[in-house]
């Protein structure tokens, strides 16, 4: 008998739907940066704009804004999926052409 026979579901999982595991990690991921979005926006101004420590006059880290930028979009691709890049061709798959008329 195969595996599939002695499952509840013989024809398995469906194309595209995400495994018990893979939901549960993104609830968990959403639920973080949910409850801690008001400490995610000090952190990263604190990457942004570096912190220095005032009694030994050095930067315990330095300011780098494009690293705070990086790591919010890092953040939002957890949060929010990618969308798929779609490509508009004309007719026959050739260049879109437009056609425009001026009235006076």
């Amino acid at each position: 008998m195969s595996i599939k026979q002695q499952t509840n579901n013989p024809k398995g999982r469906p194309k595209g739907s995400p495994n018990k595991s893979t939901a549960q990690a993104r609830e968990a991921i959403a639920s973080f940066v949910d409850a801690n979005a008001h400490k995610m926006q000090e952190w990263l101004e604190q990457v942004a704009n570096g912190v220095y420590d005032d009694s030994t006059d050095k930067w315990i880290a330095p300011p780098n804004p494009s690293k705070a930028f990086e790591l919010l979009q890092t953040v939002m691709e957890y949060h929010v999926p990618k969308l798929a890049r779609t490509e508009h061709v004309g007719e026959n798959q050739g260049p879109i052409k437009y056609e425009i008329e001026w009235s006076k």
